[in-house]
Formats: C-alpha cells, sequence, structure tokens
C-alpha cells in the first residue's frame, strides 16, 4: 500500500509540475508575443522607415517614386531636432489614415495626414495636420514634449515641403484643447472677424507660447495628437507658414558604446529565437529539478 501510495504521490507530483510549467509557458509566450506585436506596430511608425524619400527643392526624385505609390501625398512635415520626420498624406475622409501607412498598408500607426477639408496648398488661414501619440518618439509622440516650457523653447522651427519647394514653420505656441471644440478644430473662413475670434481662441488654451505676433494674413500650421492629460484632450502645436526656411542643426556624431552596441544586436534577434532560447532553459531547469528529486527519492 505505502508503495503505491507513494507511486501515486510522485505522479501527481509530476503532473503538478507539468501543469506549472505549462502554464508559466504560455504566460511567457503570451507575453512575448504582446512585446513582439507592440514592436511590430513601432517598428513600422519609425521615421526612419521613410529616410530614402525625404525630398529636396534640387532632388525629388525618391520622393516622387513614393507619390507614385501612394498619391494621396502630398508633401513632408518635419520639426526640426525631433524625431517628426514624416510624408504628409491626404484623403477624402480623416479615417482612412488612422490605420493605414504612407504606402497604403494596413498599420495601427497610421500615418501624418492633412485634414480632409483643407486645401492641400496651405492657402487656408489654419491647416490640420493629425498624427496618433506615440511613445518612443513615433508620429506624434513628441508633440507631448512641447508640453515642457524648457522643449518649447529650445525646438521653435519646423519645415514643410509642399508644391515642389520647402516652407519655414515658426512655432508659435502649444496649447491644450478639448477634441470637441468646434472654433479650433474647423477650417476657419476668410473673415476677417472669425480670423480673430479664432486667434483670441487659441490664446484661451495656451500653454506654452513664445513672443510672437499672429496676425490675420498669417496660415496657421496645427499639429494635433492625442493627450491623456485631460477627458478628450488634444495636444497642438500651433505654428505659422514663413518664406524663410530653417535647416536642421547638425546632429552630432554618437559613437555609443559597448553596451549600446550590444543592446543593439540583442534587439536585432528576432523575438522567437528569445522565446525557444527561453523554454529550452526552463525545460533543462524542470528535468534537473526532476533527476534531484528521484535522487532524494532513492536516498530516502
Amino acid at each position: 500500500m505505502k508503495k503505491a501510495a507513494k507511486f501515486i504521490v510522485r505522479i501527481i507530483d509530476h503532473m503538478v509540475n507539468l501543469t506549472a510549467l505549462l502554464l508559466i509557458l504560455m504566460v511567457m509566450f503570451l507575453s512575448c508575443y504582446m512585446l513582439w506585436d507592440s514592436n511590430q506596430v513601432y517598428q513600422a511608425a519609425d521615421a526612419r522607415n521613410y529616410e530614402a524619400y525625404i525630398p529636396t527643392e534640387k532632388n525629388t526624385k525618391s520622393f516622387e517614386e513614393l507619390r507614385k505609390i501612394n498619391p494621396d501625398i502630398l508633401g513632408w512635415i518635419r520639426v526640426n531636432e525631433t524625431n517628426i520626420n514624416y510624408p504628409l498624406l491626404q484623403a477624402e475622409d480623416d479615417d482612412t489614415y488612422m490605420n493605414t501607412d504612407a504606402e497604403g498598408n494596413y498599420s495601427l500607426s497610421g500615418a501624418i495626414f492633412l485634414h480632409c477639408v483643407n486645401n492641400p496648398d496651405f492657402s487656408d488661414f489654419n491647416t490640420m495636420i493629425y498624427g496618433h501619440h506615440m511613445e518612443k518618439h513615433k508620429m506624434f509622440g513628441d508633440v507631448g514634449m512641447f508640453t515642457d516650457k524648457t522643449y518649447f523653447d529650445e525646438h521653435p522651427y519646423g519645415n514643410l515641403f509642399f508644391d515642389g519647394k520647402d516652407h519655414g514653420v515658426e512655432f508659435y505656441a502649444l496649447i491644450q484643447a478639448d477634441a470637441y471644440n468646434e472654433r479650433i478644430f474647423t477650417v476657419c473662413p476668410d473673415d476677417p472677424d472669425a480670423k480673430q475670434e479664432y486667434l483670441q481662441e487659441i490664446e484661451k488654451n495656451v500653454l506654452n507660447k513664445r513672443e510672437l505676433t499672429l496676425t490675420q494674413e498669417d496660415h496657421l500650421v496645427l499639429l494635433i495628437t492625442c493627450t491623456s492629460e485631460m477627458t478628450n484632450g488634444r495636444n497642438i502645436l500651433v505654428g505659422r507658414l514663413t518664406d524663410q526656411v530653417y535647416p536642421e542643426k547638425e546632429k552630432p556624431k554618437n559613437l555609443g558604446t559597448g553596451i549600446d552596441k550590444l543592446k543593439e544586436k540583442m534587439t536585432q534577434v528576432p523575438m522567437i529565437c528569445w522565446l525557444i532560447l527561453l523554454i529550452i532553459v526552463l525545460l533543462i531547469i524542470d528535468v534537473k529539478m526532476r533527476k534531484r528529486g528521484k535522487k532524494k527519492h532513492e536516498n530516502n
């Protein structure tokens, strides 16, 4: 009876261990898949994916090649010294590029797009440009950084490429507004009173601004993205088009460290390889634990 009882106990013990191992593997697999899936979204949103297509007034060949892939591309937007450096698109509605990338492929990160009602030549008094707020400095994630006064002061310029040439953008303010603020999110009619009311509405919602006077003769550019700092909130970086072009500062060369290079190489290894390695390690640990348990049982 004792041997039978011990045998049953061993079977139950092995079953419990196996069940626990399977549960651990399932949780690890799910976690790894979620990390992999999230990483895929961030990779799809990386501005570096489009570096080969960045246009200049002297050379737009690559840009035109991108337009052949997707004719909805009308220009390019850059905020100097940030990671905002993307193709600019416009569709017949504002839903298309919420989950479609610049090449026309389905993507949760979407694309940077012009409000469907705005004129693509930026002739409106206020032109609205939308992009998802994303972590890791993707899409319009860096717009949220302008809520910091120091960061805002250190990043006054941007660039808009359209109609075959570059145009400067001089940023005036970072405002926070409710998504249902119809006055802010409506294309302003070509009327002096309406323009003045629009400028006043900007002032009402200012978080940070610089000493710069906006007039009814200006053409405003609004970079709009979500914020969690208020219910239905939007961070809006407000600038004005200028005839002057503001080149980016030369980025310092980062030689990196041994740790940086190791980290870069590790991130290049597919997630499935790490998962397989983890499973192998867990199986080895389980085998060793079983052998140790067996030896203890034999000694007893």
